[in-house]
């Protein structure tokens, strides 16, 4: 009876570490799907940023004299913001994304 529920354990214990990995594969890959899209916009000019995003939601100057773009969303509840960094000749020269999906 013992064993049997050592096996039990060990069984269930499989199954969780396999499925972290599903969901870190996942999450990987929407991931890189996400940076794929955004990376679209490096060497673009901000206009063609704001046609395809829209306005942003908060603009400002860094400490390097460049203007970020921030767009905030919300999905699942979950809060999605992207920034985009833009240089002094209107060019998209960065960005960062931090819980979107």
């Amino acid at each position: 009876m013992k064993n049997l529920k050592l096996i039990i354990l060990l069984v269930i214990f499989c199954f969780t570490l396999l499925s972290c990995q599903t969901v870190k594969e996942k999450t990987d890959a929407i991931v890189e799907k996400e940076n794929k899209k955004l990376s679209k916009f490096i060497g673009q000019s901000s206009n063609e940023l704001k046609v395809e995003l829209g306005n942003p939601d908060e603009s400002y100057k860094n400490e390097k004299g460049n203007t970020e773009f921030i767009y905030k969303t919300k999905k699942y509840g979950i809060p999605c913001e992207r920034k985009f960094e833009i240089n002094s000749s209107s060019i998209v020269i960065g960005f960062v994304s931090n819980g979107c999906f």
